[in-house]
């Protein structure tokens, strides 16, 4: 009650202030000079979504049709932050064994950039031995055995390339579209586009492992200059599923709830006076945190699953992992929440560590991630959801197909420098073709040769799978129609099934 008054008082403070005169001044100057600086900010304004979503609306998260008809509904988007090697995984190059501990041919060096790589490496061969599997033909390594067992339902993009060679803004470039902050993320604009089919989850929902968050930190799955009602709420696996969803020790749920009331009532007069949508999301923020209190950790509760299923993901119950991320994507995902990103992190491998080695820590993190993950597919295969849910896999780029020489010296261990050129995504689900491959990069895993596709591409067509034209999906923000593919972008055709 004390936290009550004070935001009364200080609601009534901010009325004597000199913006408060300004904004009520009517058709004054002030109103029509901070009204222009409004507009210009994309308070007010047509969204240019193809779908009726007033941003004026308590009701932020009700469910909007997209452009035209989609063929996924929602998407579980696995993201292995660090990048894992292609070259040990997907794209196998039996040429680049041949030429294992040779010096790098002079125009893989010649006006290039690499994050630690300096004079003339020896080239790597791949550590992984590699088969192919399914009617498709996939090439897929022994680190991936599980994966090995359903090729036929995924299809890879191999020769797809990034502007950033650093994790950071090439992990906001693939989330947001941009390499600087600010930007909205993929999974808000998908439910700012199509909001939300259950009113007691939010919308978007991440769930990160490997001990540390994304070196890109929360921006991946920030909501940018969207309203905030749209970024992704992160769950954990251990304690409270959302931090202070809980009632305070003391305050029973009728008291949490009045409290809630007589808040929202102060910000709905807020509204009318001022008109600032933001206040709009934090009603219905407050309102949803006090659904969230029921409904998180219901869905959150794997202990109701069946024993087979827990065994098929590795599941532990009680314990956090990446396994644990994996089952609760599939639960989230058939009690309606839109966007589930799964956020892995440790496969960076530069050779400087054994954990950070192509040949040790990247087959650890396959090992502890393989198995989940092919679950993942088999489970939603078999209750009807994977041809509703597009399931996309992949890290920031790529890595160099020769040995990092950190400083010119030779690390203890085998590893790969970060790579702009060449790496694979795979997809999977809701209107991806089964058993497919677009792309292919030169003999030696260098450079993309043929069907090349951006980053920029691949948000095109998740977009395009979710029943949006990306250059016509925009939001007004500080004076021009925003989207996230920037002013670049195609479809990867090829792959839609």
């Amino acid at each position: 009650m004390d936290k009550l008054l004070k935001e009364l008082q200080e609601a009534e403070l901010e009325r004597q202030t000199r913006r408060y005169f300004l904004q009520t001044l009517g058709a004054g100057i002030g109103s029509l000079g901070f009204g222009s600086l409004l507009s210009s900010c994309g308070y007010f304004g047509k969204e240019n979504t193809g779908a009726s979503a007033p941003l004026q609306s308590a009701d932020a998260m009700s469910v909007r049709m997209p452009q035209f008809a989609p063929k996924a509904k929602q998407v579980i988007y696995i993201h292995m932050a660090g990048a894992p090697s292609q070259l040990e995984l997907f794209d196998y190059k039996p040429e680049l064994e041949k030429y294992h501990g040779k010096d790098c041919p002079a125009e893989f060096l010649e006006g290039k950039k690499f994050a630690f790589i300096k004079g003339v490496p020896k080239m790597l061969g791949p550590k992984g031995k590699f088969a192919q599997h399914g009617q498709s033909g996939a090439w897929i390594s022994d680190y991936l055995p599980y994966l090995q067992t359903v090729a036929d339902d995924v299809s890879f993009v191999k020769a797809m390339y990034t502007d950033q060679f650093n994790h950071a803004p090439a992990q906001l470039l693939m989330h947001t579209g941009s390499a600087r902050l600010g930007r909205p993320s993929m999974g808000a604009w998908t439910v700012y586009g199509l909001g939300s089919e259950n009113k007691n989850l939010p919308g978007f929902i991440v769930l990160a492992s490997g001990g540390k968050q994304p070196d890109a930190g929360k921006s991946v799955w920030g909501s940018g200059f969207l309203p905030t009602v749209y970024q992704g709420v992160q769950c954990r696996t251990g304690g409270d599923p959302v931090l202070y969803v809980s009632d305070p020790q003391g305050m029973n749920r009728d008291i949490r709830k009045q409290t809630i009331e007589a808040i929202n009532e102060i910000n709905k007069q807020a509204y009318e006076e001022v008109k600032d949508p933001e206040i709009l999301t934090r009603i219905s923020q407050y309102e949803m945190a006090f659904r969230m209190q029921m409904s998180v950790p219901e869905v959150m509760d794997v202990s109701k699953e069946p024993q087979y299923i827990l065994d098929m993901y590795g599941v532990k119950p009680g314990e956090g992992s990446f396994a644990m991320n994996c089952l609760l994507a599939r639960k989230l995902v058939e009690n309606g929440v839109r966007f589930v990103q799964l956020f892995d992190w440790g496969w960076d491998t530069h050779g400087t560590s054994e954990d950070g080695s192509v040949e040790i820590g990247l087959h650890k993190k396959c090992q502890a991630s393989d198995r989940s993950v092919t679950a993942l597919l088999k489970d939603l295969k078999m209750r009807g959801l994977l041809d509703e849910t597009l399931v996309v896999w992949g890290g920031e780029f790529g890595r160099t197909p020769m040995q990092e020489n950190r400083d010119g010296q030779v690390l203890p261990y085998s590893g790969r420098d970060h790579h702009l050129e060449a790496f694979t995504v795979w997809m999977a689900g809701g209107g991806v073709k089964k058993g497919f491959s677009v792309g292919e990069t030169d003999p030696l895993g260098y450079y993309g040769v043929k069907d090349r596709t951006h980053v920029h591409d691949l948000q095109a067509t998740i977009l395009h799978l979710m029943g949006f034209n990306h250059e016509k999906f925009t939001y007004p923000f500080q004076g021009r129609n925003f989207r996230l593919t920037d002013v670049a972008g195609k479809v990867i055709k090829p792959i839609l099934a």
